[in-house]
């Protein structure tokens, strides 16, 4: 005796070995024993064999009319015998009976499964409904094949064009565009992101950078809803009897902070820091506070950037020359012949501000020789350097103070050996009016070395006040957001938190970011803490807006740390895409650079870091002469092979690398594989056809 049973929605059939009142043996044609429940069984059968039965069965059911076996179907629940029996005759045999069952089983739309060989049939409705998806559904697959060939013959259909970073970053995986993209990329054998190049759906390597950008960090776009600047009771706040000055590039807009120097000449020197006040405006969970905190910094990039705040907003609270501005200021009293800190007060204020000095424009006049050497005299005239030569000498001879007392808590000098790279796009003159880059502009890229004079001076009265700032408020029980590294030792990082915590890497007690609240949310934070430490003293850390473990100050630091990361990782890739244009534009195919580690080398004369080869285990420090390979904008990818080494080969000490300064990080990341979403090696969907219960 066979029989024909259910086993997990799968018909099959085989020989029945033995049987009882709840289960049977059955041996299949493989020879595979099963036991069976008996409610799983639904045909018993001695001849033909189970697969001569099974098939006649199969090719039985196809020529069975849905529309006529749902009309002879009742409305209540029935079985397949019984409708097999009204359907071909009243002794339908059993090969007829599983050929309605199988029939009944793969037409969900039209009969609704109720039990083992039970059904229910579906009302006209739902199988109307059920119908027109399934045609729908054929529709869309047709789609997916045409779209599919289109891209396999190296054109890109619209509707994928359109979708193209969606697809490729945060698809929809039961999307046509998405599944013909796979479609396409299988039948092909061509990885998704190369087929998608060569169908010409990615126009602009400039514009796939900045639309993935976008897609991941502002995925609503970069615009800002109308909103007035909230107003500073600029009358309410003293006038500072100082004339400060700021020193910045000359595309910055956002003038963070400036400086100024009172009692030259009598022995005590009062050195004034003067931040933007934007916290005494803004307001913890205010219209404008829910802007900074989504975005949390400014975004920049060569040629363009996108600002934390609306520039409306910006320009109201920036430092901007011929203005008295309102500003949070730390005052420092120092004896002018030591150097020595006696003193230090915070105030809100209005600050006069004199001058808004460019460093692109005064790097060539105020150098290191021009700051001691009163009698150097520049070629370059700028009379507000020339105003403020005395002002500036004391600066940088304060900052040069300043940092060999941070390096002596080091425990080493800090080094600068490699210089800072600057990027001009020569034909996007309306930057920062708002004019976005199209990625063809011509790229100027210049430098200038770390620790210039300008550089330094500002570089350490900023680290001065976000040190003092950040350890005031801790005596005063107040919280902030700090930024901490328990030592130098290779692989210890700086950490965000709310503790006020050494910073080995700067060299001081503690460090909170305080300098730059209009483009960094953090600082802004911790200006709010700041002014209720001017406002309250010793009762601050029941007045400042957020208290000792406020839940939202770890939640500000995680989204903080994520969106900074991304937006520099950002930079540095628009940095490398830009630097590979310039190697272009200017028919650049070879290059003098430096060994560093692991077969990598870094150029002399440019941001660039890439693999070589020709040459292996290259000591750290080796110089080479190296032929360019082909480049790829899209992945920004390029690599080198070494034409000759330029330096003579010295006998290297064992440690060579262990004796590189740990100061000079080696955090230039070369290109590689760009990860996205599409996979190709996922099962295509299997869909039911079945309408819902």
């Amino acid at each position: 005796m066979f029989v024909l049973f259910d086993e997990a929605g799968k018909f099959m059939a085989g020989r029945i070995l033995s049987e009882a009142d709840t289960s049977a043996q059955v041996e299949l044609d493989s020879g595979k024993r099963v036991k069976v429940k008996a409610a799983n069984l639904l045909l018993k059968f001695e001849k033909p064999a189970p697969a001569e039965f099974m098939a006649t069965a199969q090719a039985a059911s196809q020529g069975i009319e849905l529309e006529m076996a749902w009309e002879f179907a009742p409305d209540e629940e029935f079985g397949f015998a019984d409708l097999a029996r009204d359907y071909f005759s009243a002794q339908a045999p059993l090969s007829e009976q599983a050929a309605m069952l199988f029939r009944l089983f793969e037409s969900p739309h039209y009969f609704r499964r109720a039990g083992k060989g039970r059904f229910r049939k579906a009302t006209a409705d739902v199988i109307a409904q059920a119908l027109a998806a399934i045609e729908k559904k054929k529709a869309i697959v047709e789609q997916i094949t045409q779209w599919a060939n289109e891209l396999a013959g190296g054109q890109c259909p619209e509707p994928i064009r359109e979708q193209l970073y969606k697809i490729l970053f945060k698809p929809d995986k039961n999307a046509p565009e998405y599944k013909a993209v796979v479609e396409a990329a299988r039948a092909t054998q061509t990885a998704p992101l190369a087929l998608l190049q060569k169908s010409g759906a990615i126009a602009s390597p400039y514009q796939f950078h900045w639309k993935r950008f976008l897609l991941e960090s502002f995925p609503k776009g970069t615009g800002f809803p109308a909103l007035e600047a909230p107003a500073i009771d600029a009358s309410a706040l003293p006038l500072a009897s100082v004339q400060a000055f700021s020193i910045d590039d000359s595309h910055t807009t956002e003038i963070d902070d400036a400086l100024s120097v009172q009692g030259l000449g009598s022995g005590t020197i009062t050195v004034g820091i003067h931040i933007a006040a934007p916290g005494l405006a803004i307001q913890p969970g205010d219209a404008v506070d829910q802007i900074g905190r989504n975005r949390l910094s400014t975004v920049y990039m060569p040629g363009y950037k996108v600002t934390m705040l609306p520039d409306a907003l910006v320009q109201t609270y920036t430092l901007q020359a011929g203005r008295d501005c309102p500003a949070l200021s730390l005052y420092l009293t120092l004896d002018e012949a030591t150097l020595d800190i006696r003193s230090h007060e915070s105030r809100i204020e209005r600050v006069p501000i004199a001058h808004n000095l460019r460093h692109d424009q005064l790097d060539a006049v105020v150098t290191e020789e021009w700051l001691e050497d009163r009698t150097c005299i520049s070629q370059i005239a700028s009379q507000p350097s020339s105003e403020l030569r005395e002002q500036l000498s004391f600066l940088y001879r304060l900052a040069k103070d300043l940092k060999a007392k941070r390096e002596v808590v080091r425990g080493k000098p800090e080094t600068f050996n490699r210089p800072d790279y600057s990027f001009r796009l020569v034909n996007n003159d309306e930057f920062p009016a708002g004019a976005e880059p199209q990625g063809n502009e011509t790229v100027q890229i210049s430098t200038r070395q770390r620790g210039a004079p300008l550089d330094l001076l500002v570089a350490e009265a900023m680290i001065l006040a976000n040190s003092t700032w950040g350890n005031w408020m801790a005596e005063l029980g107040v919280p902030g957001i700090y930024r901490s590294q328990a030592s130098l030792a290779p692989g210890i990082k700086v950490r965000m938190g709310t503790r006020a915590l050494p910073h080995a890497g700067i060299g001081v007690k503690s460090y909170a970011w305080s300098s730059s609240p209009l483009r960094r949310y953090v600082d802004l934070v911790n200006q709010w803490q700041i002014i209720a430490c001017v406002k309250h003293g010793k009762a601050a850390a029941l007045a400042a807006p957020f208290k000792p473990k406020d839940a939202s100050l770890f939640a500000i630091i995680s989204s903080f740390e994520e969106a900074y990361s991304a937006y520099n990782g950002y930079q540095s890739g628009m940095e490398r895409f830009w630097t590979l244009q310039y190697l272009r534009q200017n028919g650049i195919t070879e290059l003098e650079a430096t060994a560093f580690k692991d077969n990598l080398v870094r150029a002399d004369t440019l941001p660039l870091v890439l693999p070589i080869m020709g040459a292996q285990n290259l000591p750290r420090g080796a110089r080479v002469r190296v032929r360019l390979g082909e480049m790829d904008l899209i992945t920004l990818d390029i690599n080198g092979t070494v034409l000759e080494r330029l330096d003579a080969p010295a006998d290297e000490p064992a440690d060579a690398d262990a004796n590189a300064d740990a100061d000079e990080q080696d955090d230039d990341e070369v290109a590689g594989p760009i990860a996205i979403a599409v996979d190709v090696s996922e099962p295509a969907d299997a869909s039911s056809d079945n309408p819902a219960p």
